[in-house]
């Protein structure tokens, strides 16, 4: 019960600040017009929150990280991996941000470049990835290995360690970026899955871990509060960046890369949804879903945004308890 204390802390003290933060960065984005830009393309539905506040991860960010330096410094677990994992939340925020600002700025959806975009990517998962070659595990694994579930071993990947951990980290971070496309939707999921990582810190002993994820996920429901349907604020590249990135560098560092996978099933799915649906339209000039990412998909089918939203919630509940589960399978 003691190992919960810490983490549920950072939780509502994130979720406070997160709220507060976010409330007054509604207004300062507002003057500044760094505003949402939405796609023609995109499903007509969406045409009118064009015009909503942008960038609001930076909330999510400042209160994720302000929180749990606080909260771990006070308590003697602010260590060296625990920054390198908050680092990389930054870094990949600063992605995002960096995009953000040049949707705002250009007045399109477009930003930087996809080719720069992954440069970045990949230079920080590169810096990362050498890290955790060097830093990650508790003791009992090698350094370059990763836990496979429900088989229960780990499985040491040697000089193809680094290349693995950019690949998780580069495709993480997108599938959180293209999960991020209705209201509430990649804050509410995070949140779950963030939880999901505070029970999986503290089950495989990484306590300092379990704070971040505790203030990772209560930066998303003080996030949340606003960015509800309809929506005041969206967090932009900069927050579904910054996500994807502490997510997979969290779970590098905790040798559960497959299990975050499981957990965070919809990203998988959503990410996969958009491969598939442009590599079937190359070869075949149709379309398997009506659009994609799938969640988009669901809208045309019918469906109504707060349905789309609340059923892919439920899932990612039901994934996050199946992967629970299979720890300790």
């Amino acid at each position: 019960m003691e190992s919960m204390i810490f983490p549920i802390t950072a939780l509502i003290a994130a979720w406070g600040l997160g709220a507060l933060l976010v409330k007054m960065l509604i207004p300062f984005l507002e003057k500044k017009q760094f505003r949402q830009f939405v796609r023609d393309e995109g499903p007509k539905s969406h045409l009118h929150k064009t015009g909503t506040p942008s960038m609001g991860g930076i909330g999510i960010i400042g209160a994720a990280v302000i929180c749990t330096a606080a909260i771990s410094a006070l308590t003697g677990r602010l260590t060296v991996r625990l920054i390198a994992v908050m680092g990389a939340m930054i870094l990949f925020g600063v992605i995002g941000f960096i995009d953000d600002y040049e949707k705002a700025v250009k007045k399109n959806n477009l930003g930087i470049s996809p080719k720069q975009k992954i440069v970045l990517q990949v230079a920080f998962s590169l810096a990362f990835g050498i890290f955790a070659a060097l830093f990650s595990g508790n003791g009992f694994t090698e350094a370059t290995s990763v836990f496979i579930p429900v088989i229960d071993v780990s499985l040491d990947l040697g000089y193809f360690y680094i290349p693995f951990v950019m690949f998780v980290m580069v495709a993480f971070s997108n599938a959180v970026n293209l999960t991020d496309g209705l209201d509430g939707l990649a804050s509410g999921i995070t949140a779950l899955v963030s939880f999901f990582m505070v029970v999986a810190a503290i089950y495989f002993g990484y306590g300092d871990q379990s704070v971040l994820f505790g203030a990772v996920a209560g930066g998303c429901l003080g996030f949340l509060v606003f960015n509800r349907y309809p929506a005041r604020i969206f967090m932009g590249d900069t927050g579904s960046m910054a996500l994807g990135g502490v997510l997979s560098a969290g779970a590098v560092i905790m040798k559960m890369e497959f299990l975050l996978a499981i957990a965070g099933l919809i990203y998988v799915i959503e990410a996969l949804s958009v491969v598939i649906q442009v590599t079937y339209y190359k070869k075949t000039k149709k379309r398997i879903f009506k659009m994609a990412p799938i969640h988009h998909h669901f809208e045309l089918c019918g469906m109504k945004e707060t349905k789309v939203v609340m059923m892919f919630w439920g899932v990612t509940v039901l994934f996050c308890v199946l992967a629970i589960v299979l720890m300790h399978i």
